[in-house]
């Protein structure tokens, strides 16, 4: 009972003021900080004092060109970002109806895939596990220069099997042209998107790993079905990661930026449908070389996805379920 009376005597003494550290404590202190001051280094020199430095810059109007004449401007730049820029809000727009139909389908299809690649009756399973990671070790531009190829409409072999299998003229020039056309290039992006889907797989597949077994065996012995199984037991289990995922997801596609740009130049290509809020950041930033209205752009987005993520977890108390956790 001695380390519950040291504890109690810490409790009354946090509430007087803080003990002071034993001489082992300061050194284990020292020792942590140790450990992690090469971050905390790294944390301030390339993220925090950076994330300043636009902010500040998003109030002064700054030529990359000419660094040493850059000018107050007080609100100049969030005015015409938010009244006067008819662009940002295409541009919000287009990122947010991508997110939508992108998301749920990332979200279910990696799900449903890290399911069946832990199902003990899938023969094979080390080996479908290796191929549907394997495509995130291949560079993005790779991937995408690779699917621009499957997507052809000509030469495309998407459009060649769906032909086979339907008898529909998708092949050649009155074929299905998954990039040209405004109507379903969001479906193409999906579908390119679902090559690094190998990464949530991971994270579900190792979450459903350590759900514990006996739960299921007393779900079968109740006589509950697999549908049952999986919505009462599996998916509480598994909420964290879902959320973390969820939450990784959010973040990615608001910072959509590789895709269009390898495939279209950041054009906006079919009919402006995919000229993402990024797109609007680097053609601002670093084509028109206007970094101050560029940093007051990156500063929305910021903001924007902080309450799109905050408000995530605010919820996540309704919906994640942490074992020990006390409601």
């Amino acid at each position: 009972m001695d380390y519950l009376n040291e504890i109690q005597r810490s409790l009354r003494v946090g509430g007087q003021g803080r003990r002071r550290l034993s001489r082992s404590e300061l050194r284990e202190a020292r020792w942590g900080y140790g450990f992690i001051g090469l971050w905390l280094v790294g944390f301030v020199a390339f993220y925090f004092l950076p994330m300043v430095a636009s902010l500040v810059f998003s109030f002064l109007d700054f030529d990359l060109l000419n660094p040493g004449e850059a000018t107050f401007v007080g609100f100049k730049h969030w005015q015409r970002l938010l009244f006067e820029d008819p662009r940002v809000w295409q541009s919000l727009r287009v990122t947010f109806i991508f997110a939508a139909i992108s998301l749920p389908i990332g979200m279910v299809s990696a799900l449903f895939l890290a399911i069946l690649l832990n199902s003990a009756n899938l023969l094979g399973r080390n080996l479908f596990r290796t191929l549907f990671y394997a495509p995130t070790m291949v560079p993005v531009v790779a991937g995408v220069l690779i699917w621009a190829g499957v997507l052809n409409p000509t030469t495309g072999w998407i459009n060649m099997l769906i032909q086979a299998v339907t008898g529909f003229d998708a092949v050649g020039p009155n074929g299905i042209r998954w990039l040209d056309d405004a109507r379903i290039i969001y479906l193409a992006y999906t579908m390119i998107g679902f090559w690094g889907v190998g990464n949530a797989i991971l994270y579900n597949l190792a979450a459903l790993q350590g759900v514990p077994t006996e739960l299921y065996e007393a779900a079968t012995i109740d006589g509950a079905s697999w549908w049952r199984r999986l919505v009462s037991i599996t998916l509480p289990m598994i909420s964290p990661v879902i959320f973390y995922n969820l939450i990784l997801s959010v973040i990615g596609l608001m910072q959509y930026f590789q895709i269009p740009y390898v495939l279209n130049g950041g054009s906006g290509y079919p009919d402006g449908t995919t000229y993402f809020y990024l797109i609007h950041f680097y053609r601002q930033t670093f084509q028109f070389l206007n970094m101050g209205y560029g940093s007051a752009i990156a500063w929305l987005l910021f903001l924007i996805a902080l309450a799109i993520t905050g408000t995530i977890f605010a919820t996540a108390r309704h919906w994640v379920y942490y074992a020990g956790e006390k409601r």
